[in-house]
């Protein structure tokens, strides 16, 4: 008689847990990074992930319902769902897909350096003057890819530190100057097709 591989109890305790964690991570990152593309405008991929995150959640909830009275099923599907939720954003934010406009607000004499170096790397600049609750200031305008955002901002604040800044995302972009973006990684060509899509 051939005796079994694996034992029913590690089956049941332990492997299906394991297989329920791992697709939670899967669907609910799916899930995350989906819902940010469709509040990005990107239409074409959303549905696309929308369609493997659903039947990788089915497959998880079949395994679940199977036998209610398991809390490591619980436990494991609860645990998947908080940590896919991470996984997604750190998927997210390493692809760095998009385009976010750069709000920079800071005194007339380092606004010649700042929009120095945006020009410099092919930014578009817009600035104006503005007056805050301290005197007279320089509100600078920029769209930029957000994969340029770590250097942009690394320069504002050893150019001047005190200097205030904000980030929104950006949904729809109609003209304006951009900087060429590499094509060498999966983010490159995602970014691409987003800008692609955006300007048709």
């Amino acid at each position: 008689m051939a005796i079994p591989l694996i034992s029913p109890e590690l089956y049941a305790w332990v492997i299906l847990p394991l297989l329920i964690f791992l697709a939670r991570i899967a669907d609910v990152s799916m899930e995350t990074i989906r819902v940010i593309y469709i509040s990005r405008g990107i239409k074409f991929l959303a549905p696309i992930i929308a369609f493997f995150e659903i039947i990788i959640w089915l497959l998880a909830m079949e395994v679940v319902l199977k036998d209610l009275s398991n809390i490591v099923y619980f436990m494991a599907y609860a645990f998947g769902f908080a940590a896919g939720t991470y996984v997604g954003l750190v998927i997210e934010e390493r692809l760095s897909i998009g385009t976010v406009i750069l709000r920079i607000v800071t005194t007339e004499e380092s606004t010649d350096a700042i929009a120095a170096f945006l020009e410099a790397e092919h930014f578009g600049v817009t600035y104006l003057d503005a007056r805050g609750s301290r005197g007279n200031v320089r509100m600078i305008l920029t769209l930029v890819n957000r994969t340029d955002v770590p250097r942009i901002t690394e320069h504002i604040e050893k150019t001047n530190p005190n200097a205030f800044f904000s980030i929104e995302d950006v949904r729809y972009v109609n003209q304006g100057v951009f900087r060429p973006r590499a094509q060498r990684s999966l983010s490159g060509i995602f970014d691409s097709l987003v800008h692609s899509h955006k300007r048709k």
